[in-house]
């Protein structure tokens, strides 16, 4: 009967979401379009970190090579950008293994601070580098527009693009959880010494969940350049990019397929409900908010908000069974003139 639920509110979540464009106006259909991003980064993000544990804060690297490497090759080469987002994808999944090999040595926290220096080190690269335009950035250009160039004048296209690209990821990590992987991550992320006892190479699995989570997280950095026309080290290599990702994750649950998705939800609206009230004035409050978050749930939530929502119904549950256990015990009382004894 739970799955009958689950099935019958999954497929008219996804009927609302496809029917969205039709009945928001353009500045709540890209609202929608940020949320939807965020939340595919976010699940990206919990392949590693979410199922096998590996907390990284360095993650902006991914989504910043895959955005450089789709604008570098449509500006420089006159590449396809679907050519562009797939080649991200492998070049960021191919830096991710000595992205792991320099960070898996490193165990908690220590593993968390050195994908935060990796990540500065490749910011500071393309800082530098005046082949990719340096610390001024690059423009997409609008020349070619449609399909084939993924580049559009309206928002419609890109609200398309997010929430397909979001559902490609959700399968993977769905797929993920459901297979001999998903059990390895788990045991890595649980039980390590248990798991390197029975065989599992606990390297191996890390890095084939980093490869995965960064060549997901690339696509999603290729779509941004795409959607916004320009990139610069700031805009798609910054550390509290990274911070987002995975607070995304932390915040709806991780280890969870649609933890990320309600996560990207809350955090989107308060990022755009404190844009609107500050304005301009309001730089930096984004850190600010990410850091009270983390602090709230870490105190009050660990399980994000999917595990107070389990925890609620669970509790509801054990209330209604306990009145049906005393409703019973009082029917069932023997009975004394008419009246219970």
């Amino acid at each position: 009967m739970t799955v009958m639920k689950n099935t019958i509110f999954s497929v008219a979540v996804l009927l609302a979401a496809l029917a969205l464009p039709v009945v928001v106006d353009s500045s709540h259909l890209n609202m929608a379009i940020l949320v939807l991003m965020a939340a595919q980064v976010g699940v990206a993000w919990n392949m590693v970190g979410g199922y096998a544990g590996q907390v990284s804060l360095g993650h902006a690297a991914f989504y910043g090579l895959g955005a450089y490497a789709s604008t570098l090759l449509l500006v420089k080469f006159g590449v396809n950008p679907w050519l562009g987002v797939l080649s991200g994808g492998l070049i960021a999944a191919l830096l991710s293994l000595a992205f792991g090999w320099s960070c898996f040595r490193l165990k908690g926290h220590y593993f968390a601070m050195a994908t935060i220096a990796v990540a500065e080190l490749v910011q500071i690269f393309f800082t530098e580098w005046e082949f990719g335009g340096g610390a001024v950035g690059l423009y997409v250009p609008m020349d070619r527009q449609g399909w084939l160039w993924m580049n559009f004048a309206t928002k419609q296209p890109y609200y398309w693009l997010a929430l397909g690209l979001l559902l490609l990821t959700l399968v993977a990590n769905w797929w993920i959880e459901r297979s001999y992987l998903g059990y390895y991550f788990r045991a890595i992320k649980d039980e390590p010494d248990a798991a390197r006892s029975i065989g599992v190479n606990i390297a191996r699995y890390k890095q084939i969940a980093l490869s995965v989570s960064a060549f997901f997280t690339a696509i999603g950095g290729s779509l941004y350049a795409q959607k916004e026309l320009y990139i610069d080290p700031n805009s798609v290599l910054s550390t509290a990019l990274s911070i987002k990702m995975a607070l995304v994750a932390i915040l709806g649950g991780v280890g969870t397929l649609f933890g990320p998705v309600i996560g990207a939800v809350v955090l989107t609206s308060i990022e755009e409900f404190t844009r609107i009230l500050f304005g301009g004035t309001g730089r930096g409050t984004d850190v600010i908010i990410y850091a009270g978050l983390i602090i709230v749930i870490a105190v009050f939530y660990p399980t994000g908000i999917i595990g107070w929502l389990r925890s609620f119904k669970e509790r509801r549950a054990a209330r209604a069974d306990a009145s049906h256990q005393m409703a019973v015990h009082a029917a069932s009382a023997p009975t004394t003139n008419g009246e219970p004894s």
